[in-house]
């Protein structure tokens, strides 16, 4: 297995684990984040912002991971599902109240110097709008 390829699966290991201090160490100060139908994010901290963020609106893991790895190990690709609960209610999208969904997800990564260096992270988000607005039983 490739280093990189070591490198991505370990980040959406400590994903999982929600060791958030594990994923921020693998990646560079100076990350670009493109999050899904939004803004380029900035920076580590901004990263760990973020991370803050989904983890108050969210319980999510990581299923069915697949990790593609270009010759020079300096760009890649991760293939997913998403299996989560919508948690709180985030700015601008459904109200939430438990929601579970199962999401198929992507991912590209630049690598500098053994870091992950840019990551942006792709998702239907009329599909995930979907599976939270059906009305889930809770019994």
């Amino acid at each position: 297995m490739h280093a990189t390829e070591r490198l991505i699966r370990a980040y959406y290991a400590a994903f999982d684990a929600g060791d958030r201090a594990a994923m921020l160490a693998m990646v560079a100060e100076d990350l670009a984040h493109d999050v899904n139908q939004g803004a380029r994010r900035l920076g580590r901290p901004a990263f760990a912002a973020f991370l803050a963020q989904m983890d108050a609106a969210y319980a999510e893991r990581i299923a069915d991971l697949v990790v593609m790895v270009d010759a020079t190990g300096l760009r890649a690709a991760a293939e997913f599902t998403v299996k989560g609960r919508y948690l709180r209610t985030d700015e601008g999208l459904p109200e939430a109240s438990g929601q579970t969904y199962s999401l198929p997800a992507g991912a590209f990564f630049t690598l500098r110097d053994g870091l992950i260096a840019r990551v942006a992270t792709h998702y239907n988000l009329q599909d995930w709008i979907r599976q939270v607005s059906v009305r889930q039983d809770r019994g």
